[in-house]
């Protein structure tokens, strides 16, 4: 998984480049975290362009990802 973060815009950008599913949400879910805990970020932006594979899993990682960055905000 590539990470780009833009220092001006405070952009944190995802490309994940493999499949999503159970066996690999835990490891995409700690990189996520751990890279929005240290540039805590404006936006996040999420890149799904090279996922091959996502499960319900994954879709459940990805929810609650946006969820706790909106909680974050307030």
């Amino acid at each position: 998984m590539n990470v780009n973060y833009d220092k001006e815009g405070k952009l944190l950008k995802f490309e994940i480049t493999e499949e999503i599913d159970h066996c690999k949400v835990e490891k995409i879910k700690r990189r996520v975290d751990n890279e929005i805990e240290r540039y805590i970020p404006k936006n996040v932006i999420f890149d799904f362009d090279k996922v091959s594979f996502m499960d319900s899993a994954g879709i459940g990682m990805l929810i609650r990802q946006i969820q706790s960055c909106k909680n974050a905000r307030k």
